[in-house]
C-alpha cells in the first residue's frame, strides 16, 4: 500500500533543512496523530512551554496532513466502481437478518456471492489492462502499477477457486481448478520458447526441448505436449518413436473431472488410465541401457520423468519442479492433477506443508505470501498480508470471509470484529480524499456501532462552506444544496435522523452567515430546530431595523414558501408559524404600500393585529407605519372599527409603558428610529407614538359627519 515517505506542508512552516533556525528561535515542530486514520495535525510550538512569554497567545497555523496518498483519478474510479459490488453484497447480508440461521449459505445465495466475487475479479482485470496500456495520463502515471492490479487479480481469483466453489462442488477434487488458475496467471512454458522450438528441424537437439515438453505435460497443456511428441516421430531412435506413440494417447485421454457426471465415474476412469500408464512404464523398462542415449541427450531419463509425473510419483513431481525452476504453487497444482487426483480443498494444507519442506514461499513477495496463506487455509494470515499489499484487498476479502465462516463474526472487547477492523482501516485510507466521503460512510455504516459512530462524525464534517463572498454565490448555494441533499439521503438510507438534523442545523447556520435566509429557514424546519428557526426570523427582522423596508422585503420573500410548509407539518409549532407568518405578511404590507395599493395595505395592517401575528415588540413599529395611511387625503382607508383597533393597541402601549414595561413595547421602534443615524431613547419613541395618537384623532374627526 502506498504511503507518503515525507510530508511537504504548503505554505512551508520553515525553509527546507532550516532546523537550526527553528531551534534558535526556541521553537519545535509538534504533531498529533488522529485516532481514526493515518492523518496528523502539525504546528510550531515553543521548545520550552513553561518559559513562554508571559502567557503570550500568538496564533500559529495548524496543518492537517495524511500519510496515505490521496487516490488519483484512476484509483478513484476503481474505488467508486467496486463500491457498487460491495453495496450489492451488503444488501444480501442485510436481507439475511430477516431469515433463519444458515439462510446465507443456501445454494442460491452462494451463487450470488460467487457472482459478486467474480465481478470484483473482472473489474480488477479491467484496471490491470488499463494500467498496462502505454498511454499518457493527464494526471501523471497511474498511482498503482499494472503489476499491483495483477497481484490483486491473482489473490482474489485464488480465493474464489478455494473458498467460493460452485454449489455442489465444495467437496469435489480441486486439482484441475488449481491448475487452471496457475496456467491463467503464471504462464509457463512461454509461448516464445514454443515458437522457437517449433521452428527447428530437429528440435529435440535443443537443450530446452525436454524441459519444455516436461513442463507442458506437468501443466496439463496437452496440445503443446502432443505437438512435440509428434515431432519425436522423426527421432532416429526407434524405441523412442514407439514409446511416444504409446504416450501421446495417454496425455490426450487423461481424465478430467469436468468431463464426467459424477466423481465416482471420474475416479474409475482415472484408475483405468493409471493402469495404462503403468503398462507404458513396463515398456520403457524393456529398453536396454545402451539405447537410451541419442548422441545429444539421455532421452530415456527425460521421458521417464514425464511418465513418472503421469504415474503420480510425489518424489518425481517434487524433483522435476525444482529442476525446472518451478515454485511451490506449481507443485501443489501438479499434486492435485497427478499425485492425488481426488485431492479436496480441505486437504490442501497438508499437501502444502509437505511442499514447504522443499520450497518455501517468497517472504519478500506479499502476493506469494497471500497465495501461501490461502492454500494453507490460514484466513487470518491472508488478511494480514493483504492489508500490507492493499487495504482494499483485505477489506473485501474479510467481507466475504464472514458469511462463509472463515473468520469469527463476533466483536472483541473493543466492540469491533475482525471484518469490521479491516473495513474501517480501508475507510480510513479513503479519508485521505475528503471528496470520497460518500464511499467512506457506506463502508463505515456496515461496521456495527463503532463504524456507525465514525460515519456519523464524517457526515457531520462534510464541508458545506464554499466561500463567503465572490461572484458565484448562487452557484455556491446550489452546490451546498446538492451536498446537503446527498448527506440527507445518506442519513435516511442508514436511518441516522439525528445526524441529518444536525447537518441541517449546520447548513442553516452557514446560510444565515451568507444572509440567504430562505434556505436557512428551510434547513431549520427540516432539522426541526425551532430555536434556530426563531433566530433566523430575528435576523430577517433585524434587516428591517438596520437596512430598511426595501432590503427587508427582498430577504422576506425567500422565506415565504416555508410558511406553507410549516403549516402543513404534522408537528406544527404554532409559535414559529406565527413568527414566520408575521415576517411574510409584514413584507407583503410594505410591497402593497410601495405599489400604492393603500386600501389593501391598511386592511393588511389591521389584520396583522387582529390575527395576533404581530409580536408586542413590533406593535409600535406598525402603528408608526399607519401614520401616512391615516393622513392619506384621497380616501378614508380604515373603517371606524379598524381605526378603533389601532387606538386600542396604542393605548395599551402607553398604559404598559407607564407601568414600567416600555422596553417590551418600544425597543424595536426605538432601534429603528436610531438606525437613521441618531440615538433615540424611550421618550423619543413615545413622541413618535404621540404623532400616531394625533393622526388617529384627526382621522376620527374626518370620519365624523359634519
Amino acid at each position: 500500500m502506498q504511503t507518503e515517505s515525507n510530508l511537504n506542508l504548503l505554505p512551508p512552516l520553515v525553509e527546507s533543512g532550516d532546523v537550526d533556525g527553528l531551534a534558535s528561535a526556541g521553537q519545535v515542530l509538534s504533531s498529533t496523530w488522529s485516532p481514526l486514520d493515518a492523518s496528523l495535525a502539525i504546528s510550531v510550538t515553543s521548545a520550552n512551554p513553561s518559559g513562554s512569554r508571559n502567557g503570550s497567545s500568538d496564533k500559529q497555523p495548524i496543518y492537517f496532513a495524511s500519510l496515505d496518498m490521496a487516490p488519483s483519478s484512476e484509483r478513484r474510479l476503481f474505488i467508486t466502481d467496486t463500491l457498487v459490488i460491495f453495496s450489492a453484497f451488503q444488501k444480501v447480508v442485510e436481507t439475511s437478518k430477516e431469515h433463519e440461521h444458515g439462510w446465507l449459505l443456501r445454494d442460491e445465495n452462494v451463487n450470488i456471492f460467487r457472482k459478486l466475487a467474480i465481478d470484483y475479479v473482472n473489474f480488477i482485470k479491467e484496471c490491470w489492462i488499463h494500467a498496462s496500456q502505454p498511454i499518457t495520463h493527464l494526471d501523471g502515471p497511474p498511482q498503482f502499477s499494472s503489476d499491483h492490479y495483477r497481484s490483486l487479480y491473482t489473490c482474489f481469483s485464488l480465493f474464489i477457486v478455494l473458498y467460493l466453489a460452485e454449489p455442489g462442488y465444495e467437496d469435489a477434487p480441486v486439482g484441475d481448478d488449481l491448475m487452471e488458475w496457475l496456467n491463467s496467471n503464471f504462464i509457463e512454458p512461454s509461448t516464445e520458447e514454443g515458437d522457437h522450438l517449433s521452428s527447428l528441424d530437429r528440435s529435440w537437439e535443443d537443450e530446452n526441448f525436454w524441459p519444455y515438453l516436461t513442463r507442458a505435460t506437468l501443466r496439463g497443456l496437452s496440445k503443446a505436449s502432443l505437438f512435440f511428441l509428434g515431432v519425436l516421430s522423426q527421432h532416429p531412435s526407434e524405441d523412442l518413436r514407439s514409446l511416444t506413440k504409446l504416450l501421446a494417447p495417454l496425455i490426450e485421454s487423461q481424465p478430467r473431472l469436468q468431463h464426467y457426471s459424477s466423481e465416482r465415474d471420474f475416479a474409475y476412469a482415472s484408475r483405468r488410465w493409471n493402469d495404462r500408464v503403468k503398462a507404458l512404464r513396463i515398456e520403457m523398462e524393456r529398453v536396454s541401457e545402451d539405447k537410451r542415449f541419442d548422441g545429444f541427450d539421455n532421452w530415456w531419463d527425460s521421458l521417464s520423468d514425464i511418465v513418472g509425473i503421469l504415474e503420480g510419483r510425489a518424489e518425481v513431481v517434487m524433483r522435476v519442479c525444482k529442476e525446472l525452476g518451478s515454485d511451490w504453487k506449481e507443485i501443489c497444482a501438479a499434486w492435485g492433477v497427478f499425485v492425488n487426483v481426488r485431492l479436496r480443498r480441505q486437504d490442501l494444507p497438508d499437501v502444502v506443508s509437505q511442499v514447504f519442506h522443499e520450497l518455501l514461499p517468497d517472504p519478500t513477495s506479499l502476493e506469494d505470501m497471500i497465495h501461501a496463506a490461502l492454500i494453507s487455509g490460514e484466513p487470518h494470515k491472508v488478511l494480514e498480508h493483504a492489508y500490507k499489499l492493499d487495504r482494499w484487498l483485505s477489506a473485501h476479502l474479510a467481507d466475504f470471509m464472514v458469511p462463509f465462516q472463515l473468520i469469527e463474526a463476533e466483536s472483541d472487547e473493543s466492540g469491533t470484529s475482525l471484518r469490521d477492523y479491516y473495513i474501517l482501516e480501508y475507510a480510513g485510507y479513503l479519508h485521505s480524499d475528503p471528496a470520497l466521503w460518500r464511499v467512506m460512510v457506506d463502508y463505515m455504516y456496515s461496521c456495527g456501532d463503532v463504524g456507525k459512530l465514525q460515519a456519523d462524525e464524517v457526515l457531520l464534517r462534510v464541508p458545506l462552506r464554499l466561500g463567503e463572498n465572490g461572484p458565484h454565490r448562487e452557484t455556491q448555494s446550489g452546490d451546498i444544496a446538492i451536498i446537503l441533499k446527498d448527506v440527507s439521503q445518506t442519513c435516511l438510507t442508514y436511518r441516522r435522523e439525528l445526524v441529518r438534523r444536525t447537518v441541517c442545523k449546520i447548513a442553516a447556520q452557514t446560510m444565515v452567515s451568507r444572509k440567504e435566509y430562505g434556505l436557512a429557514t428551510a434547513y431549520s424546519i427540516s432539522a426541526e430546530d425551532w430555536p434556530g428557526l426563531g433566530r433566523v426570523v430575528e435576523r430577517v427582522l433585524e434587516e428591517y431595523i438596520t437596512n430598511g423596508a426595501s432590503i427587508f422585503m427582498n430577504y422576506a420573500s425567500g422565506i415565504a414558501p416555508s410558511v406553507h410548509e410549516l403549516r402543513n407539518r404534522p408537528t406544527n409549532r404554532s409559535i414559529f408559524t406565527y413568527r414566520l407568518s408575521f415576517v411574510v405578511r409584514y413584507a407583503h404590507y410594505h410591497q402593497l404600500v410601495e405599489r400604492r395599493e393603500l386600501q389593501d395595505a391598511a386592511a393588511d395592517l389591521v389584520a396583522m393585529f387582529r390575527e395576533d401575528l404581530t409580536p408586542k415588540s413590533w406593535w409600535a413599529v406598525l402603528l408608526s407605519d399607519s401614520i401616512p395611511l391615516l393622513q392619506e387625503e384621497s380616501a378614508l382607508l380604515f373603517s371606524p372599527a379598524s381605526a378603533s383597533e389601532l387606538l386600542r393597541r396604542l393605548e395599551e402601549i402607553f398604559v404598559m409603558t407607564s407601568q414600567g414595561a416600555g422596553e417590551k413595547y418600544l425597543s424595536v421602534l426605538r432601534r429603528s428610529l436610531g438606525a437613521k443615524g441618531n440615538s433615540f431613547q424611550e421618550r423619543d419613541a413615545l413622541e413618535q407614538l404621540k404623532i400616531v395618537r394625533l393622526a388617529l384623532a384627526r382621522y376620527f374627526g374626518r370620519c365624523t359627519p359634519n
